[in-house]
């Protein structure tokens, strides 16, 4: 009975795939991004673990994905000062982050509580170890990062962004100006009629 040795199969790919990076900023919160894909054919739910629940955070904490679907997750985390003449850029931080997942049957929201509900098929997925970088150095590593978070924040903004309205299209500033002045007048002539109807 070998096989129950055997790794399970992944369901996410992660990139970077082992090594959160950050900014080493001694007494500053610093930011971290990490790419999550769901390369099964089903719906993934995914969640973050870390060892310092208390200097650190991450955005979203879990979600579901689609087969196929890639979110930017950002890690939020408090760089303490170093102690007892620790080296200020020893790269290598005691905290790590597990990335948990688990099979679901279809869309529908993400609950913290279906990782508890069904415990027996969640898998770790991967370990990912915490290195600082130095922001004053130039590292391939750094600009990945510089990225990767560019591109979350955007997908943050975009998120935030009401539907478009069915009203007027944004042709223009001129043309959107001119149609608020006329539902303006409109609105006040149709004031002054009514005020005049109840005399």
């Amino acid at each position: 009975m070998a096989e129950s040795f055997l790794p399970t199969k992944r369901r996410l790919k992660l990139d970077p795939s082992e090594k959160l990076y950050f900014p080493y900023e001694p007494g500053k919160q610093v930011r971290s991004a990490i790419k999550i894909k769901n390369t099964s054919k089903s719906h993934v739910a995914f969640k973050f673990q870390t060892t310092a629940p208390k200097s650190c955070f991450m955005r979203p904490p879990g979600a579901i994905l689609a087969p196929g679907e890639t979110l930017i997750a950002t890690v939020f985390k408090f760089v303490e000062p170093p102690e007892n003449n620790e080296k200020p850029m020893d790269q290598r931080s005691r905290v790590k982050f597990k990335i948990m997942s688990l099979k679901v049957k279809g869309p529908m929201d993400y609950v913290p509580e279906l990782f508890d509900e069904q415990k027996d098929d969640v898998s770790k997925e991967q370990i990912l170890r915490v290195i600082f970088l130095d922001p004053e150095r130039p590292n391939p590593a750094l600009e990945k990062l510089k990225r990767q978070l560019a591109e979350a924040d955007a997908a943050v903004e975009a998120r935030k962004k009401p539907p478009e309205e069915t009203g007027p299209k944004m042709i223009g500033e001129g043309l959107v100006i001119d149609e608020w002045k006329e539902r303006r007048e409109r609105y006040l002539a149709q004031q002054q009629g009514e005020g005049v109807d109840s005399v």
